[in-house]
């Protein structure tokens, strides 16, 4: 695969409203090559001897692994600093922190709350920082999502593409402003309570006429889901938020992704996308607990459809890798 490289040497990777279209999709196509490297045992080390800090103050299976894996296969070391390994404004200032990770570490990844920390990491260490994610945005994994896109469609522009659930969080944020940068047709659907924030919208709408894309917010779901190539949904109670369990199930029950909302759509090779984890059954502690508190055997996606034809979720998962690989390689690799 033969890419047009754009200069991507240094900068940091905070959110997909920094990247043009064009640097965007080469990311996309970027993992695509790297993963076809993995799969077929063609060394990647683009990295080599380089030192990765891996910065977590919110945990997370999929983005440690994700960016461990990566760093290896690069030829990277990561270094893991757990919310008790750090102290980003505690005892010492993000400003200070960064100014000494930098002068030890070629790279920061950053994944916790504010995304001014993550901000100021990329201002003050003079390394290449990626987000992980933050309240606000999570890039990584809009990558993620929009590779699985690509290698079940074959293009990103024109893709119908709906996110159903809480509009207002990070992921929604990511979908909605990427989804229109590359140019697809994405919609949130959502209560008109968590329907995505003024800014954010304006944002996207503006990416979408430079993209040819289009950017629909609605409250019917029959609306959104119509004609729909992919189908995404989200945790309905978000890290910090549990105490709004009741608020949220009353709010984003007629929201659950079930098989007739896939038949709604009209499509039958419409694909079904989640960031993970879901909660889809009882084989869980938290599962159980919300069975126990609120009578719920299934939340956000149905079991039935999570584990459907339609359901592309652990191609996703996967696809953080790859993508994330790309995100360093390209940031702070040599890819002449």
């Amino acid at each position: 695969m033969l890419l047009t490289i754009p200069n991507l040497y240094g900068k940091s990777f905070l959110a997909e409203k920094d990247f043009t279209k064009e640097e965007f999709v080469y990311l996309i196509d970027l993992a695509m090559k790297l993963k076809d490297e993995k799969k077929h045992g063609i060394p990647h080390r683009h990295l080599e001897g380089k030192n990765i800090a891996l910065l977590f103050e919110k945990p997370s299976t999929r983005t440690r692994c994700a960016f461990t894996v990566a760093c290896t296969d690069l030829g990277a070391h990561p270094e893991y600093l757990g919310k008790d390994d750090i102290q980003l404004g505690k005892k010492e200032s993000i400003e200070d922190t960064a100014k000494v990770l930098g002068r030890m570490f070629d790279g920061i990844e950053f994944r916790g709350f504010e995304h001014n920390k993550v901000k100021m990491l990329a201002e003050h260490s003079g390394v290449p920082v990626w987000n992980g994610l933050t309240d606000l945005w999570h890039p990584t994994q809009t990558l993620a999502d929009f590779l699985t896109v690509k290698e079940n469609f074959g293009r990103l522009e024109g893709i119908k593409f709906v996110y159903v659930g809480d509009g207002r969080n990070n992921v929604a944020n990511s979908l909605l402003v990427g989804g229109a940068l590359v140019g697809m047709d994405v919609r949130i659907c959502s209560p008109e309570s968590l329907f995505p924030a003024t800014e954010i919208v304006e944002l996207a709408q503006e990416f979408a006429k430079q993209s040819g894309g289009r950017v629909t917010i609605t409250s019917k779901v029959e609306e959104a889901v119509a004609g729909a190539d992919a189908i995404y949904t989200d945790v309905w109670v978000s890290m910090g938020e549990e105490d709004k369990f009741a608020e949220r199930i009353e709010l984003l029950s007629p929201y659950q992704v079930k098989m007739e909302m896939i038949e709604m759509t009209g499509n039958d090779k419409v694909i079904f996308l989640h960031c993970l984890p879901a909660f889809h059954d009882l084989e869980t502690s938290y599962g159980k607990n919300i069975h126990a508190n609120h009578g719920l055997t299934e939340m956000e996606v149905t079991d039935e459809v999570f584990r459907s034809k339609h359901s592309k979720v652990f191609d996703q998962a996967e696809n953080r890798m790859h993508t994330i690989k790309a995100v360093m390689a390209a940031t702070l690799g040599n890819m002449e």
